[in-house]
């Protein structure tokens, strides 16, 4: 386990050291009535896809885009190989020009990623911030960068610092908790990493197309960050990107229209 984890109601890491509850998939078979009812929700939803594009630090709005590297158009990666699965950029090119601005983040701090269906969000659009069919797990990363505004972030080291995925009491989603706060997830930075500057990855995965890979969909989005007086008391353990996910893993591909016992959420 990285260092910085800690379980919580909604499995929030930080730097406590403390268990994660793992949920595993059970195996499943795909009836016919699934697979019409997955075909109904692709028809409606097709386009329903959302962007990561504002960052709160303790409250404080940082401003639309600022430090975000987001595209123009809000669709989402599909290949968990592909370089594209980092910080997005490739298909879905970037908004120009993109934001040069490092965030200031004091280590232990809360930040509330914001998302929108589009750019330039109007009102009224009834899948703002992302359709409710697209239900999955939210996630969040920190990797370690020399310069948060640079171009290349192939290579780099990725520690999760934040997951929600499914409640199995209620069947409900950390995306239904997405939309129920009007698009924010908040978490926090864990005070044990050392200070300096890092991507911090948010993701959304929507898994209404995932009972076969290629099928479920990531959103993400990279927020550049410089963070302050961490104590760096910790080395979390890292995953790659590409190479954290693989499009056999239980939380990659599953069938979500059944009763699910647990679930587990992709990478480590």
């Amino acid at each position: 386990m990285p260092c910085c984890i800690v379980a919580s109601e909604r499995i929030r890491r930080g730097c406590d050291g403390g268990g994660l509850r793992r949920r595993l998939q059970r195996p499943h078979i795909m009836t016919k009535l699934t697979a019409l009812a997955t075909a109904a929700v692709l028809v409606s939803s097709a386009s329903a896809h959302t962007i990561f594009q504002k960052l709160y630090v303790n409250g404080v709005d940082q401003g639309e885009l600022t430090g975000i590297r987001a595209p123009d158009y809000d669709g989402p990666i599909t290949d968990v190989t592909s370089n594209d699965i980092i910080c997005n950029g490739g298909i879905n090119p970037y908004h120009t020009p993109v934001s040069k601005a490092v965030i200031d983040v004091p280590a232990g701090a809360s930040v509330t990623a914001e998302w929108h269906h589009t750019l330039n969000q109007a009102a009224g659009d009834p899948a703002d911030p992302i359709d409710a069919s697209h239900k999955g797990p939210v996630i969040s990363y920190l990797a370690k960068i020399p310069d948060a505004t640079q171009s290349d972030v192939t290579g780099l080291q990725w520690f999760k610092i934040y997951e929600d995925g499914l409640t199995p009491s209620d069947q409900s989603w950390a995306v239904d908790r997405l939309i129920a706060n009007k698009g924010k997830v908040s978490f926090t930075i864990p005070s044990c990493i050392e200070s300096g500057q890092y991507l911090l990855r948010h993701e959304v995965i929507a898994l209404h197309a995932a009972s076969s890979y290629p099928g479920a969909q990531f959103y993400m989005e990279c927020a550049q960050i410089n963070v302050t007086g961490g104590s760096g008391s910790k080395s979390p353990a890292t995953v790659s990107f590409p190479g954290a996910y693989k499009g056999t893993d239980p939380g990659v591909k599953i069938n979500i229209y059944q009763t699910l016992q647990n679930y587990t959420i992709p990478g480590t």
